[in-house]
């Protein structure tokens, strides 16, 4: 999979992606991640990228030239996206089974908007899919592409250790997963349930079952109305 993210804070995203599964995704060359500094689709003596909204109002708004420029250079060299996505908050919700399909793509380019948003004709003419990560604002789109990104690689095939650990993931399949427990047996009076130690491994997964769709219950009940 090839991932191309377009920012106006190049240096905001590309620490964060030096680490951990993201990382070790890259190293196996699972996955080829590449950040595009949208000041350098720019022209102009002060590589502008960005100008105040027409009709007046607060803010700064990303111009289109250079968005248009960064996507169409992209796809130039490296051949059609399969979906070219914007990162804002009033997008469609993201959800585990958005991210499954995504994963299932050869190539994405994500946009990560910044200031006020982008010009509206960059969302209709270049983006194919909009995406939020929660009802609320951030200052710009680059920490829900970093979001993205890790929820994707993290399926990718071979990136984990364990490929059974993505599956049995909360949101997999509509619950939330069960808790969790590692040694010592106990700690401050606090034992980890008789039945993770009893090796009857048809009894544990009845308990995680049934712990399963207690916190997803006691937390998110809106979970079992939509799988109803």
């Amino acid at each position: 999979m090839r991932i191309d993210l377009v920012t106006a804070l190049p240096d905001l995203v590309e620490e964060p992606l030096q680490h951990s599964i993201v990382r070790r995704a890259q190293d196996a060359e699972a996955v080829e991640i590449c950040v595009h500094d949208l000041r350098e689709h720019a022209t102009g003596k002060h590589k502008q990228i960005d100008d105040y909204p027409f009709g007046g109002g607060a803010g700064m708004v990303l111009k289109p030239e250079p968005l248009f420029r960064a996507v169409e250079a992209i796809e130039e060299e490296e051949g059609e996206a399969d979906d070219v996505i914007f990162l804002t908050p009033d997008g469609e919700r993201l959800d585990q089974p958005t991210v499954n399909q995504l994963s299932m793509h050869g190539h994405l380019i994500l946009i990560a908007g910044h200031y006020k948003g982008i010009d509206q004709r960059v969302r209709d003419a270049l983006v194919t899919r909009e995406l939020s990560i929660g009802d609320f604002v951030l200052s710009g789109g680059e920490l829900p592409a970093l979001v993205l990104i890790d929820a994707i690689v993290r399926l990718l095939p071979g990136v984990l250790g364990d490929a059974s650990s993505a599956l049995t993931d909360s949101f997999q399949d509509g619950l939330l997963d069960a808790p969790v427990y590692t040694r010592p047996a106990e700690y401050r009076g606090r034992p980890v349930p008789d039945v993770l130690r009893s090796g009857d491994h048809q009894r544990v997964e009845q308990w995680r079952d049934e712990k399963r769709l207690e916190k997803t219950r006691d937390r998110r009940p809106d979970l079992l109305q939509e799988s109803s």
